[in-house]
């Protein structure tokens, strides 16, 4: 006779994801079917357009996205104010949290770390190097290291206090930054699809100035199955990021 108890499998708990827009054009991405995918609830903040901010209890997971401000805008955009508070408070109480591009510097400035124009800007397909050590931290290993990955930036940061640098590229060195095992920036994009890249290019042409590292639309756009690529190797960071 089989033991009751050897008949229940525990169910994972859904997580409540909850993530800041700061444009109409840069949602979630390829992060928002991985989501679904396990039954977690997605609700947004749409700062763009004056939305409320959740409360720190009413979510486990925190994404924070990117847009063409800069972090630094305070007295034009005063809702970095609060939004800065409430990702350093997710930090302090143990949430998950993520951020993307203007998310990721958005974690160094809540965190004390300075946000700065980047000597290039980075926008295209970019090679990313992991740091040596970076398989000793829990999320090092599900970090892509030496294959191309999407860029979209003109701005960089210096670590804050308490984190370390996971991933390098070229032109920019702080492209992924860890806080302990479950506060993660990264410079780069994962998320990007073949839509979104193009709602890039058509949203924020004035990014696309000459350099060394700024691709044309049509370089960004060939080759449309390293999207796919791309939103697998997200999936693999997400997993790791939702095991930690």
């Amino acid at each position: 006779m089989i033991a009751p108890e050897a008949c229940f499998v525990q169910r994972r708990r859904a997580m409540r994801i909850h993530y800041f827009q700061h444009e109409p054009f840069e949602g979630m991405g390829g992060m928002e079917p991985w989501f679904r995918g396990r039954g977690d609830a997605i609700a947004s903040t749409h700062l763009y357009r004056g939305d409320p901010l959740p409360a720190l209890d009413d979510f486990d997971w925190l994404v924070v996205m990117g847009g063409g401000m800069s972090v630094n805008d305070e007295r034009a955009l005063p809702w970095l104010v609060p939004e800065k508070a409430l990702v350093r408070s997710a930090i302090a109480a143990g949430k998950r949290v993520l951020g993307v591009c203007l998310g990721a510097q958005m974690i160094a400035s809540a965190l004390g770390a300075k946000v700065y124009k980047n000597t290039f800007r980075e926008i295209g397909w970019w090679k990313l190097s992991r740091e040596r050590d970076a398989a000793g931290h829990p999320l090092g290993d599900a970090l892509p290291d030496g294959n191309e990955v999407f860029q979209w930036h003109g701005e960089t940061f210096d670590m804050p206090p308490g984190a370390v640098r996971l991933a390098r590229s070229e032109a920019c060195l702080n492209q992924a930054i860890a806080v302990g095992a479950r506060a993660l920036g990264l410079q780069f994009h994962l998320e990007t699809t073949e839509a979104s890249a193009r709602a890039l290019i058509e949203e924020l042409p004035g990014d696309m100035v000459s350099g060394p590292y700024v691709q044309t639309p049509e370089a960004m756009l060939a080759r449309p199955e390293r999207f796919a690529v791309l939103n697998a190797q997200m999936g693999r960071l997400l997993e790791a990021l939702a095991a930690s």
